[in-house]
C-alpha cells in the first residue's frame, strides 16, 4: 500500500469517528495532533488505534501506542510504513 492510500484511509476513519461524535474533521491537516483538536474523545482515539491495528494487519506493543506514533494522521502513516 502506498503512502497516499494509507493516509487517505486513516483520514477517512478519523472523519468517520469524529462524525459519530457530531464533529466535522474534514478540514483536519495531516500534521494536527488529533487529541488536541477536540474532534475525537478518548474512546474514539482507542477505537482508531484498534481499527488501525486490525485494518493494516499489525500487532502493536503497548509502548508503541503513543503521541509520536499515533498523534497525527502523518505520524500514523509513517509508523505504518516502517
Amino acid at each position: 500500500m502506498n503512502t497516499e492510500t494509507m493516509q487517505a484511509e486513516i483520514r477517512a476513519k478519523v472523519v468517520e469517528l469524529a462524525a459519530k461524535l457530531g464533529n466535522d474533521a474534514t478540514g483536519v491537516s495531516d500534521d494536527e495532533i488529533l487529541p488536541f483538536t477536540g474532534l475525537l474523545d478518548s474512546a474514539a482515539l482507542m477505537e482508531l488505534v484498534a481499527w488501525y491495528e486490525q485494518h493494516f494487519g499489525l500487532t502493536l506493543k503497548q509502548e508503541e501506542i503513543n503521541i509520536d506514533n499515533f498523534g497525527s494522521i502523518r505520524a500514523m502513516t509513517e509508523f505504518g510504513r516502517r
